[in-house]
């Protein structure tokens, strides 16, 4: 992680030049006191409900080595290693963009409103078994995130592997110019993020923002299974290198033979060679993830091998096709998010296990989805497969309309609607899950794993 002098990072904030000469050293940054660790920068942020000003006496007496301060703001404590800014989270992003620039690192950036994060550890496996890897932690993938993830990177570091999300236009490209990515990934384009932007171009717009901030001659790879997205890379006309992957046969990338089951997946690449890659993973549009990330580790030299290595061995972050054994149920917790793409990604997962289980869909809320979100909710119910899945249970208000059209082809002793987890709990627990196969899916806001933990603690049936 960074290690500078108050100097050094005063005059990498933009901070008053002559007037901060301390030579201590300062490692690491922190915008909570919570998780400060002796020694580092605390970088007080404003927000709707809270003042981090507020902090920064506190910050300074458990150890910290600096912290910013905006000018202006009163009660500024009388210390030498305050330093004053304009702006707090701006001097932050200033922080992060220079010492980005200090290092010799290579900046890779990954968006897209589906599988950036799966993509992003997977690349970061594969990255790993060749170079010294840093990549974003758990979801810090906005204007806040981006940041500390530069800056939590060590000198010697090779590959940052960047996540980076977005609810407006230009929020991508800003962080793009704090992270300068010499190469970008554009995992697809969704219906992820209707409710602020939109329309579907809006949404396209502001992921190829990401392409747009690249460094001269980077790398723009993207899943070309999406046309919408293929004819915008197209469009914009970038001048670098480009590469598609994705299943269809069109893309640059792309598998002549695969497989997705229990047992997670496998593809070998069309080439003159061909090279077959697998993982324990589950899901087929966990294989799509993964060809990007091939497509990317190869363009900078890891060889097949070392991928191969990798891909078996990654791990995801959690709530991501994430399997959780319960006595003889398996679960397939996927409830870090949801929209209409992910959710019929997620049921392919469920329809492509091979074993004799009786299956279960746990439906959530999805969230963000503006003016549409009944009609999406009513097109992911009208396109549950009765003979494919046994029990159907939703839960919320928008999911009781993927319910209510289920109920058009299920018998109605096969769909639950609830209210909340706690009925939906209720309802499992009246069920026989010996050797059951349940999916849990939902939007972060209605944290179904607590669904999870309680068949895990058996308050369930389980």
């Amino acid at each position: 992680m960074i290690t500078r002098t108050v100097s050094q990072l005063a005059a990498m904030v933009g901070a008053q030049p002559g007037r901060y000469a301390s030579d201590v050293l300062v490692r690491g940054v922190s915008t909570d006191t919570r998780t400060l660790a002796p020694g580092s920068l605390f970088v007080p942020i404003r927000g709707p409900r809270f003042d981090g000003h507020r902090y920064v006496k506190d910050a300074l007496e458990r150890g910290a080595g600096a912290a910013l301060w905006t000018a202006g703001e009163t009660g500024r404590p009388d210390h030498p290693a305050v330093i004053e800014v304009d702006d707090t989270l701006a001097a932050l992003q200033r922080l992060a963009k220079a010492y980005r620039r200090q290092l010799a690192v290579k900046v890779i950036g990954i968006t897209g409103s589906n599988g950036k994060t799966s993509t992003k550890d997977m690349l970061a496996a594969l990255l790993a078994t060749t170079f010294r890897t840093h990549k974003t932690s758990g979801n810090l993938n906005n204007h806040l995130g981006v940041p500390l993830t530069l800056l939590g990177m060590e000198e010697e570091t090779e590959f940052a592997v960047v996540e980076m999300g977005m609810s407006a236009l230009g929020e991508i490209e800003a962080l793009a110019a704090v992270a300068g990515p010499d190469a970008a990934v554009i995992t697809g384009v969704s219906e992820v993020h209707l409710g602020d932007l939109g329309t579907r171009e809006r949404i396209l717009q502001a992921k190829l923002e990401l392409a747009q901030g690249l460094r001269p001659g980077g790398l723009l790879a993207y899943c070309g299974d999406y046309p919408q997205l293929d004819e915008g890379v197209k469009r914009i006309g970038y001048r670098g290198k480009t590469v598609s992957y994705g299943t269809q046969p069109s893309n640059d990338v792309h598998p002549i033979h695969w497989r997705s089951d229990d047992n997670g997946f496998a593809f070998v690449l069309d080439e003159p060679t061909p090279v077959k890659f697998a993982s324990p993973i589950l899901g087929r549009h966990q294989m799509a993830n993964a060809l990007g990330a091939v497509a990317v580790a190869r363009h900078f030299g890891v060889p097949d091998r070392k991928i191969g290595e990798g891909l078996y061995n990654a791990t995801l972050s959690g709530m991501r096709s994430e399997i959780v054994r319960v006595g003889k149920c398996l679960i397939l917790n996927d409830a870090y998010k949801s929209n209409p793409s992910s959710v019929r990604a997620a049921l392919r997962t469920l329809y492509d296990f091979r074993k004799p289980r009786r299956k279960i869909a746990v439906l959530g809320d999805m969230a963000e989805l503006g003016e549409q979100s009944e009609e999406l909710h009513r097109a992911i119910g009208a396109e549950l497969d009765p003979d494919r899945i046994d029990l159907v249970v939703t839960v919320g208000a928008s999911g009781a309309y993927i319910a209510e059209e289920a109920s058009r082809r299920f018998p109605a002793d096969r769909v639950a609607p609830c209210a909340d987890h706690e009925e939906a709990i209720a309802r499992l627990s009246r069920e026989e899950l010996d050797d059951a196969l349940l999916l849990v899916k939902g939007s972060r806001f209605l944290r179904l794993e607590r669904i999870v933990e309680a068949l895990r603690d058996g308050e369930a049936g389980a």
